[in-house]
């Protein structure tokens, strides 16, 4: 095999993870023509359609799909390799994709990376900011972080913070509007403010435990978010109740922008984790964010 296949080859790879020919451009750092001229190109001198493009989308054919499936696991070995070299040099180099909720990349990752990457220069770290679970082998995730309970066998996980809980909560003017509920079946009389599941697609059911009675409400209201931050500043403004991580409106409850009821249904969940695949030799760069978060 000619060696400038090789390197068509990764920009493919590049189009079918993306899933978009101006993604993967980005990506690569080169034009959207010039890209697409390569990929063309890489086809004719195969014999194969490798991608099928609509004016919306771009998605791997049968032989695309097979394509990418033999090639993904060798260049992530490889990846790993050079990653692994880089040990023998004096500071630690290279880049970590993480895939990570914004309660968790806001109050456990982000105090604790943001000083290492000052530290640590020639380190590139690549966060991002999504509620739904991820197939970090697939889409070439480094890591994820997840709660404990939420995690593959598979997967070697280390802890990154205590266990935590939901408390629902909503501003001292909603309560002038509406009598505060005694138990959780009398949020479906409330304007509550829902969370949408992004893997699922689905709404969150508020989970409740008391004296092992376990039970799930599903509420209705206004407003619906993904992000526990907008979902915040919606509350602090009277907007609805909410059930949200306990350290998110720590500050609120204390300042008393917030009041927070059914406190004794509020269960605690298993801490975060941070988890990456037991099969790879991890890089210099990952270990070092790995100890910095532990």
């Amino acid at each position: 095999m000619d060696r400038k296949d090789l390197n068509d080859m990764l920009w493919f790879m590049a189009v079918a993870e993306e899933q978009s020919f101006t993604r993967a451009a980005a990506r690569l750092g080169t034009s959207q023509s010039t890209l697409s001229h390569v990929i063309r190109a890489l086809e004719t001198r195969l014999g194969l359609r490798l991608l099928s493009r609509t004016t919306r989308s771009v998605a791997p054919t049968e032989a695309g799909e097979r394509l990418l499936r033999t090639l993904a696991p060798r260049i992530d070995e490889i990846e790993s390799e050079v990653d692994a070299l880089m040990t023998l040099r004096d500071r630690p180099t290279g880049q970590v994709r993480i895939t990570l909720s914004d309660h968790a990349f806001h109050w456990i990752v982000w105090p604790k990376l943001r000083p290492m990457l000052q530290a640590y220069p020639d380190i590139r770290v690549e966060l991002f900011l999504d509620n739904g679970f991820r197939n970090i082998v697939e889409e070439r995730f480094d890591a994820g972080v997840r709660l404990g309970e939420s995690l593959d066998q598979d997967m070697i996980a280390v802890r990154i913070s205590p266990d935590w809980r939901l408390v629902a909560v909503a501003a001292p003017e909603y309560f002038e509007r509406h009598p505060k509920p005694q138990v959780p079946h009398d949020l479906v009389n409330h304007d509550c403010i829902n969370h949408r599941q992004t893997t699922s697609g689905g709404l969150y059911a508020w989970e409740f435990e008391k004296d092992g009675q376990e039970l799930r409400v599903r509420v209705n209201g206004q407003l619906t978010f993904n992000s526990t931050s907008a979902m915040r500043d919606a509350l602090c403004h009277g907007l609805g109740l909410g059930y949200v991580p306990e350290d998110v409106v720590a500050e609120d409850l204390h300042r008393g922008r917030l009041v927070q009821v059914l406190d004794d249904w509020s269960p605690r969940f298993t801490g975060y984790h941070l988890y990456y695949p037991s099969r790879r030799q991890n890089s210099a760069a990952l270990s070092l964010v790995i100890n910095t978060l532990r």
